[in-house]
């Protein structure tokens, strides 16, 4: 996910980002004359009046920020013009908090117009027409606001976003708004202006930074939890749209996926870059709980083998949550038989001292599982080399194989480590590795700055389980949905198709050796279902991605800005999927809810090998 930290562009006075290639860039502003809100946001992405000074621009107060890197307040004009396509809305950015101002001021201001672009040019965000260096003057006070425009089912269009100008890197900056076609232009028509959202839905819980989702389509690719499934590239859900608050952050509500915002929640709509427009409240609606209550999957039968894996979201030994994720493992998880753990952090966790053991890491768990009333797990991992499996930097995160002994035994063949490659060889007519546990394929360049996946050979009742636990690269770099560049370029693709092709031989490599071989890889794909990651790792039938035995509103394991969606996957070689009952749940404890312990379900398969 993309970090927190942001910063505005040094110069306040690029006129706009038309282009991949072109940024406009005044050293002493043109000058306009006095022009209305409508006439400065125009009818595209960019103001026709960037980089230009003018004056004496008229409108009522609706929100002041005071806080964050980008304080100052919006204005709206209560004479709006007849094109639904021009904001009557803009932003004045002050820098420093506003003063002298309050809601409801009908005041004249006077400065340049820019285009500022959340997180810089290379984030692909659209931007915001702005005006800046502003001087104002209060020409009355106590004055209504303008009526808030409901965003609602019926107003926002059911297709996302229009093909961006080929000539342009595809980007829609210069395209005219088509409000009543594209999602994407609706919302862009009514930047800056007062909106309102009634009774939504929450479809992303209250994060730590007091932002959450709501949905005005209750109906859109709703599951029976109350979230919103993002099943395709094409299924962006026009209805999401990110909530803020102009208040204190004391007063946010804490909501869960399901719950409802009741009554009206209104505001300034915003841009920014950790999810595109946004709901700045100046009143939140009232939090009505669903009651959604985390999941617990089925006890695997005696002669079931329960495989599942788990992203722990950076665990190392000075952390909390040791209890929490161990009460999810014995009791949400019914102790599987083999846990596979990605997010394993070293012995000091970020510090960045060459420490790359994580004993002490894994001990605490296991410890924390058996004071829950769990199993004592065994365990087995392969430390990487410091620095080059990419996570926090000084944490080296790895893959963690837990397993308990009484149920399920791993075979070790010495000579793992972090460079050595696994192989594939034959013992006694069946598929056995060369080293277990041991890494496919370390020296790939596929897997630089990235971690390298785990394999382990386990017997069950007498039957060899070969199982590949991976985290593969993560989609940090990719443009948001709300780009200006449409559709939207996913450059981390590339390197998790190089990953998935090494995994696919791998498999390839020991189903040619025994045919019914039982092989499992699972992990953070970091991917969809419905991926070219996830077809690759399927092809020629090597894999198949278990999470589709589901219906298609239950494939969900992360919720991100407001979209719940697959990342964790589970896939099971042939002779599990065709000749074998067995039973997927992907557990939803984590995702849907505002105390989270980590931002992604656990996945579970059950099957009789």
């Amino acid at each position: 996910m993309p970090s927190k930290s942001s910063a505005r562009l040094a110069a306040l006075t690029v006129a706009a980002v038309c282009s991949a290639a072109s940024t406009i860039v005044l050293t002493s502003p043109a000058h306009a004359d006095s022009v209305a809100i409508h006439d400065i946001q125009g009818a595209t992405r960019i103001s026709p009046y960037a980089g230009k000074a003018v004056t004496d621009v008229s409108g009522i107060v609706t929100g002041i920020r005071t806080y964050g890197s980008s304080r100052g307040f919006w204005i709206q004009d209560p004479n709006a013009d007849a094109d639904p396509a021009t904001s009557e809305g803009v932003f004045v950015f002050t820098s420093s908090t506003p003063k002298g101002v309050a809601v409801g001021d009908l005041v004249t201001v006077s400065g340049t117009v820019s285009e500022f672009v959340p997180a810089g040019a290379a984030s692909g965000n659209q931007s915001i027409t702005e005006i800046t260096k502003p001087t104002f003057t209060v020409v009355s006070s106590g004055n209504a606001v303008p009526a808030a425009k409901v965003i609602g089912a019926k107003s926002v269009p059911a297709a996302y976003a229009p093909a961006g100008d080929s000539a342009a890197n595809n980007s829609v900056n210069g395209l005219i708004l088509q409000p009543s076609k594209y999602a994407l232009d609706y919302y862009e028509s009514l930047e800056g202006e007062n909106v309102q959202v009634a009774d939504a839905r929450v479809t992303g819980a209250t994060d730590p930074y007091t932002e959450l989702w709501v949905t005005v389509k209750p109906r859109e690719n709703a599951n029976r939890r109350g979230g919103t499934v993002y099943g395709s590239y094409d299924s962006q859900n026009t209805g999401r749209i990110q909530i803020q608050s102009l208040g204190a952050t004391s007063t946010f509500p804490k909501a869960n996926v399901g719950d409802v915002l009741t009554g009206a929640t209104s505001g300034p709509l915003d841009y920014n870059q950790f999810g595109g427009y946004t709901l700045v409240a100046n009143t939140i609606g009232t939090l009505k709980s669903a009651g959604v209550a985390r999941e617990t999957t089925e006890k695997q039968k005696k002669g079931e083998l329960a495989v599942a894996t788990y992203n722990v979201e950076n665990l190392d030994p000075s952390d909390n949550t040791f209890a929490e994720h161990a009460a999810a493992i014995v009791h949400n998880l019914q102790s599987p038989d083999i846990v596979s753990l990605e997010e394993i952090q070293d012995n000091n966790g970020a510090t960045n001292d060459g420490t790359v053991a994580a004993d002490q890491t894994v001990q605490k768990l296991i410890d924390a599982i058996v004071a829950a009333g769990g199993p004592a797990y065994d365990w087995r991992s392969i430390d990487p080399a410091n620095g080059t499996d990419g996570g926090e930097p000084g944490g080296n995160i790895r893959q963690v194989f837990l397993f308990n002994p009484e149920r399920v035994s791993f075979t070790d063949r010495a000579g793992g480590d972090a460079t050595t490659a696994v192989g594939v060889t034959k013992e006694k007519g069946k598929a056995a590795l060369t080293v277990s546990p041991g890494r496919i394929d370390p020296a790939n360049t596929a897997w630089a700055n990235s971690r390298k996946p785990l394999v382990g050979e386990f017997v069950f009742r007498g039957r060899t389980v070969f199982v590949i636990a991976n985290h593969f690269n993560s989609k940090g770099g990719d443009y948001g949905l709300t780009s200006q560049y449409q559709p939207v370029p996913r450059s981390s693709e590339t390197q998790r198709h190089l990953q998935a092709t090494a995994v696919n031989t791998f498999v390839k490599d020991v189903l040619a050796t025994q045919k019914n071989a039982d092989v499992i890889a699972l992990g953070d794909i970091n991917d969809f279902e419905f991926s070219d990651t996830a077809k690759i790792l399927e092809t020629d039938g090597a894999l198949w991605s278990a999470i589709k035995s589901l219906p298609k509103s239950e494939r969900y394991s992360y919720v991100y800005q407001g979209n719940a969606q697959v990342l964790d996957q589970i896939l099971v070689s042939p002779s599990i999927r065709k000749s074998c009952d067995f039973e997927y749940d992907s557990v939803h404890v984590n995702s849907e809810f505002n105390d989270q312990i980590s931002d992604h379900d656990p996945q579970v398969l059950r099957f009789q090998p």
